[in-house]
């Protein structure tokens, strides 16, 4: 690992991005154009030593997810993600999809903007890239999970705790859905070894998944109306849409209510009840969690 190499490279990427680039304030007292180490550490979710010691050249070498999560907070396009990684001595993560996907730069500037809505992209297989907070206080920070059970469709099918952030008169709908999404999914993608896994892994674990499957229902999940139970605020009504990347492997969700309505008054709340556990995470761990 050159140490060197990479604390001068994330020193000149954190002097490039201006503070509403990334949804930040810039404010009357800033002396740097570009922004703070702390800025960095947090958009990355980071302790601010800890980021502060690799512009320093010290410390031991970087995870691929820290990678991930700091090409993110420095808005890196794909050949600096690529050398920032090459720095670290780390492989390079997928280029498309799964959960150490390099996030598109468009719905990662739209998530920057969304302060006021729970919002997150994930990956076409329902893998969560990154959050705004909001969303974490919504569904719950997203488990830092590898292989197929990174995936909400594959724990819906495979774990009961992910089936708790439904009322469960409403989970065959959602299984539907699921369902129905990636059939269509694996009809974009062709012949794509990842989803012919993950459907013949859960055609063997869930005989209702089987069963859906078998019915070729297609349809992409482009908007739909949810209840999600909250530990602290109970069942939220709210409308979820979707706007997909231009190859279709990523997606900007956002929640909302309408003006006056009980939802709504429940996403005004959501900011002080802080972040929740995702129902069968599995772990403590999660994705990065982008700050308005």
């Amino acid at each position: 690992m050159n140490h060197s190499a990479l604390a001068a490279f994330l020193r000149s990427r954190r002097d490039r991005v201006r503070p509403a680039d990334v949804g930040l304030s810039a404010g009357p007292r800033r002396r740097v154009p570009g922004l703070r180490r702390e800025e960095v550490a947090q958009l990355a979710g980071l302790s601010a030593d800890y980021y502060t010691e690799l512009e320093r050249g010290r410390g031991a070498q970087p995870s691929a997810q820290v990678l991930a999560a700091l090409a993110r907070a420095l808005r890196l396009d794909g050949d600096e993600r690529d050398h920032l990684f090459h720095l670290a001595d780390r492989p390079l993560p997928p280029a498309a999809h799964g959960p150490g996907a390099h996030v598109e730069p468009g719905l990662l500037g739209l998530l920057d903007q969304l302060t006021t809505t729970p919002a997150q992209v994930i990956t076409d297989l329902h893998e969560v890239l990154v959050q705004n907070p909001l969303a974490a206080a919504l569904v719950g920070r997203a488990p830092a999970l590898r292989g197929p059970e990174a995936s909400l469709i594959h724990r819906w099918f495979t774990d009961p705790r992910a089936r708790e952030l439904y009322p469960a008169e409403d989970h065959p709908h959602h299984s539907r859905v699921f369902v129905a999404d990636l059939q269509a999914v694996a009809a974009r993608r062709g012949r794509d070894s990842e989803v012919a896994r993950m459907v013949a892994g859960l055609r063997r674990r869930s005989e209702e998944f089987a069963r859906l499957w078998d019915t070729h229902d297609v349809a992409l999940r482009r908007a739909d109306h949810k209840r999600i139970v909250h530990p602290a605020l109970g069942v939220i009504e709210l409308d979820c849409h979707s706007l997909f990347s231009e190859d279709g492997r990523q997606r900007l969700l956002w929640f909302a209510a309408p003006p006056g309505s009980e939802g709504a008054a429940q996403l005004e709340l959501l900011s002080v009840v802080g972040v929740q556990e995702m129902p069968g995470t599995g772990g403590d761990e999660g994705l990065p969690i982008r700050s308005g």
